[in-house]
């Protein structure tokens, strides 16, 4: 854990002080809606970060590094953008496990090609998705996604 977090956790300690001297009940109720909120996210988030907990003690870093990594190239984009349209997962999975993708051996371009596809892409959702809109729509929405998806993982691999 760096610096910024142990700064994020004594911002957060002190705004929760400032609020709680301010106005006692709402900070209570706040408090009490965050912990139901969170309680109500727990069935999601116990089962995604135990498959993704045992998916990293199955692959190990050189298969990580091997598919996704620095080295891969153009092939593991290739991956990473495959996986990424072909799969689900919400944002508070995707966002850890591409830093522990990262710390694994992963390469950048490769990570923003997973992440961007997993947010933005939803091949897995086209028969739902042409129920509210369009067959043509649906599949417009998923291809310039894709596009966009391509276009930051360039842009990572040149700035990085």
């Amino acid at each position: 854990m760096g610096i910024s977090s142990y700064i994020l956790y004594v911002l957060t300690a002190v705004l929760l002080v400032i609020s709680f001297i301010k106005d006692k009940k709402k900070t209570k109720k706040a408090l009490k809606k965050g912990y139901m909120a969170f309680i109500k996210i727990l069935p999601v988030l116990i089962p995604l970060f135990l498959f993704v907990g045992i998916i990293l003690t199955l692959i190990t870093p050189d298969q990580i590094r091997q598919a996704i990594g620095e080295d891969s190239g153009v092939i593991g984009v290739i991956i990473s953008l495959v996986v990424g349209s072909v799969s689900f997962m919400p944002p508070f999975v995707t966002y850890p496990l591409g830093a522990e993708l990262l710390e694994n051996g992963a390469g950048y371009p490769q990570v923003a090609a997973l992440v961007t596809t997993l947010m933005a892409v939803g091949f897995v959702y086209i028969g739902a998705e042409t129920k509210f809109f369009s067959k043509r729509a649906t599949l417009l929405r998923n291809s310039l996604a894709l596009i966009g998806s391509i276009v930051v993982a360039i842009v990572i691999w040149m700035v990085m």
